[in-house]
């Protein structure tokens, strides 16, 4: 099946419904190589949105995807690429660290740049809401950055409905670039923020989604049932441990994968399509760390053509 393409809520611009993000992969757990061949292989099948953030692995993944997009030599017209600012990679300093001040934000865009060797970013995201910053202070930076030309549109991350339409309103009483777009988690174990708490939002704002985790950090992918796998993510990352082998929402996957048997396809596409299944999503972000993965997951375009009405109701009962 052919890549899908959706506005990003009302904005002029389409992201695949499919997208591939950076996050735990690109200067950390891989070599630049096979972050290269991944990203090669995400554009082939369609993809045309690239995620990442000042602070995955302290900026080496704006270096390895600016690196990868060079080398591959795709036309600028081609892609989307985003980063997202908040959580800082200068700790020693109480400016520039958890922080959504202006200084920060106008500062970080021009390094991002830098490493990423582009003259602008198509998407820039607040990655988490600053309590110690007037949001109007944030809505001004953000909107100046895009009127400097150094992003196209902006967006939050993990925002409350409350604080987007603050700052929309803000923007909308100065004339000011308004946010355009949300990153909130979204999964079949994490729904009520896109599914509830932000259900105004698309028609009175036009908000439109980037949702990362699709597959829980990969627990919907079966794999945890009987523990932690050698070389899983649930190995390397020591926080993710207590969920991906919580014994209940193993038990909910193993009855995933029964509808997933009968489709015909593994858990993990049936997750991602399933996500991608909800209109108000622009684009769901994959992570992958080799290109095999990227390529079993992108079958889930696939699985989005068969999935019913009935199978969408067993898997509401499975995890009501």
């Amino acid at each position: 099946m052919e890549m899908q393409y959706r506005r990003l809520g009302r904005a002029g611009i389409k992201v695949s419904v499919l997208s591939f993000g950076s996050w735990l992969t690109f200067g950390s757990q891989q070599e630049i190589a096979r972050s290269i061949e991944c990203m090669g292989a995400a554009h082939e099948a369609g993809i045309n949105f690239f995620d990442n953030a000042e602070v995955y692995a302290a900026g080496k993944a704006e270096t390895v995807m600016g690196q990868a997009i060079r080398e591959l030599g795709w036309p600028r017209h081609s892609y989307l690429v985003s980063t997202k600012y908040f959580w800082g990679i200068h700790r020693d300093t109480p400016n520039a660290f958890l922080t959504l001040n202006r200084k920060y934000l106008m500062e970080s865009i021009d390094k991002s740049l830098e490493r990423l060797q582009l003259d602008h970013v198509d998407l820039v995201y607040c990655h988490r809401p600053d309590p110690e910053t007037p949001i109007e202070e944030t809505v001004w930076a953000m909107s100046d950055i895009v009127a400097s030309g150094r992003a196209l549109y902006w967006g939050t991350s993990e925002w409350s409905a409350d604080e987007i339409r603050a700052a929309w309103l803000i923007a909308e009483q100065h004339h000011l670039r308004k946010p355009v777009v949300e990153q909130p988690e979204y999964n079949l174990f994490n729904r009520s923020k896109v599914e509830k708490e932000f259900s105004r939002l698309y028609d009175d704002i036009g908000l439109g989604l980037t949702t990362w985790s699709p597959l829980a950090s990969g627990l919907l992918t079966g794999k945890y049932a009987d523990g932690i796998p050698e070389g899983s993510r649930g190995e390397s990352v020591e926080w993710l441990r207590e969920m991906l082998t919580d014994r209940d929402a193993n038990a909910k996957v193993e009855d995933l994968k029964l509808v997933a048997d009968e489709i015909g396809c593994t858990p993990a596409q049936l997750a991602v399509a399933w996500t991608a299944s909800n209109p108000n999503v622009s684009s769901v972000i994959l992570g992958a760390s080799r290109v095999e993965q990227l390529q079993e997951n992108l079958k889930a375009l696939e699985v989005m053509g068969q999935l019913t009405e009935a199978h969408k109701a067993r898997i509401d009962t499975i995890f009501a």
